[in-house]
């Protein structure tokens, strides 16, 4: 033992003499009120019933016998050594008497967390009683599906296919100590926080469950969402939606329309400067911060590719041509040439993608041909729209950091998709108020034309619409 000894011979002085009793019995009620108290592997005599056993051993010096430890208050505070009781017993056997006959806490107080057996003795963890009264009552057979689908902007039936299919990469096991949250509740907690963005502390009074614990749950669920169902929800369609689209505009080929929407953060510890929104500062008067979400979209208004993150400060055609679909559709994605997106005037025009005119003076050609782009793009926009009405977190300001706001933002595209292919409906008090920015106020400048084929085959479907006499052009 004198290994131990040489580095802390001042310790050894506090079991010596009455002198040093205070100090003896200060330590040993710290020792008694924390979590050593909890583990009786460590010091064995904390772990019976007899209170007259001496205390244990500490550095090779015996230790006198244990005086009754001080009672801790609600604060942390010590009150003080309480006497000794009229029977004899002393206070350190009354704590262990209170510890051990401690009432069970149910997994509803804990938030699903409980513990449900006690180690060395019959001691139970202590955990804050919490009300689950709000969460018991949505997820009761009895509860409105109407009610239901407002909470969660799903219906219950699509919610058990959504828990269904994250069940094995969100579930957890019970322990010893605790029993693990439901899958049920543990995909609830991520949609109200997604659907309301709610402060995770009301997030929390809701759930009956810690705020860390939401915390954790909501980033868990974001990540599984992103990581299993993206994949298989966000795709590119196997068969052509070119008919679809025709049916809407007029112009045939259209295969998916683009647009490129932000999402408001706080201002990132690093590269600051390259979130600067300057749109979104001087709509707010504010200085803005944002993350770039392009999405194409089909007719039915379901996204068939994403790219999520990269900075706010980037035009929609640096966005684009950053992004992976740009280098797809380069390499030949779309298969055939007459094969198209349409975007907006914010995007050059290709060989792959159609835009608007975006001088000054068009001709009635010009004119019904970015009439039908306009209509062609209204699904991409309604899309959006959906996607920040049901998920209003997307219309807030985010402070996590950028992985988790990565994720967050893929799991609010893959429920858009869940919901638009499941049939569910966005209740008119859900949607969005949210400005729209007008396209054609976008710099001339950002329209340039990358390629003198796809300037003539514009001029041509702009002729054929004028002169087909497609039904939808109506500036006649």
């Amino acid at each position: 033992m004198s290994t131990y000894l040489t580095p802390f011979t001042p310790l050894p002085s506090l079991f010596d003499g009455p002198a040093a009793a205070d100090d003896h019995s200060s330590l040993l009620a710290f020792l008694m009120n924390d979590d050593f108290a909890a583990a009786p592997g460590a010091f064995p005599h904390y772990g019976g019933d007899d209170s007259n056993l001496a205390g244990p051993a500490f550095f090779g010096h015996a230790a006198a016998p244990l005086p009754p430890p001080a009672e801790m208050t609600g604060q942390g505070r010590k009150r003080g050594f309480a006497p000794a009781r009229d029977d004899g017993s002393s206070r350190a056997a009354a704590v262990r008497r209170k510890v051990q006959g401690s009432p069970p806490t149910s997994p509803a107080h804990s938030g699903g967390d409980a513990a449900p057996a006690a180690r060395g003795g019959g001691r139970r963890v202590w955990v804050r009683e919490r009300s689950t009264e709000w969460w018991d009552r949505l997820s009761s057979p009895a509860c409105p599906d109407a009610e239901f689908r407002q909470a969660f902007r799903m219906s219950r039936a699509t919610f058990d296919v959504l828990c269904d299919e994250l069940s094995a990469a969100v579930a957890k096991e019970d322990t010893a100590l605790r029993a693990a949250i439901p899958v049920h509740q543990r995909v609830a907690v991520c949609l109200w926080r997604l659907a309301t963005g709610e402060p995770l502390r009301e997030v929390s009074r809701r759930f009956g469950l810690g705020i860390s614990t939401c915390h954790n749950i909501v980033l868990q669920v974001c990540a599984a969402l992103t990581a299993v169902l993206l994949p298989k929800a966000v795709r590119w369609p196997l068969e052509s939606p070119a008919s679809r689209f025709q049916a809407l505009s007029g112009i045939p080929g259209v295969v998916g329309s683009v647009y490129t929407d932000h999402i408001p953060i706080g201002p990132p510890k690093d590269n600051v400067a390259e979130y600067y929104n300057r749109r979104l500062t001087e709509r707010n008067n504010k200085a803005s911060y944002s993350v770039a979400v392009q999405a194409v979209v089909d007719a039915d208004g379901a996204f068939t590719d994403v790219c999520i993150g990269l900075p706010g400060s980037l035009s929609d055609a640096a966005v684009l041509e950053r992004s992976a679909l740009h280098a797809r559709c380069e390499t030949g994605m779309l298969g055939d040439d007459q094969r198209r997106l349409v975007g907006g005037a914010s995007y050059p025009l290709t060989d792959w993608m159609l835009v608007p005119y975006a001088h000054q003076n068009l001709t009635w050609a010009q004119h019904a041909f970015n009439e039908r782009i306009a209509a062609a793009r209204a699904a991409a926009r309604g899309a959006f729209q959906r996607l920040k009405g049901r998920w209003r977190c997307l219309q807030r300001r985010t402070e996590p950091k950028l992985p988790d706001l990565h994720n967050m933002i893929g799991a609010c595209c893959v429920l858009h998709n869940f919901c638009e292919r499941s049939g569910e409906e966005l209740d008119a008090d859900l949607q969005s108020e949210l400005s729209q920015q007008d396209e054609d106020d976008v710099v001339t400048a950002a329209n340039p034309v990358l390629s003198s084929t796809a300037d003539k085959e514009r001029d041509r479907i702009s002729h054929d619409l004028l002169h087909g006499g497609h039904p939808s052009v109506t500036f006649f």
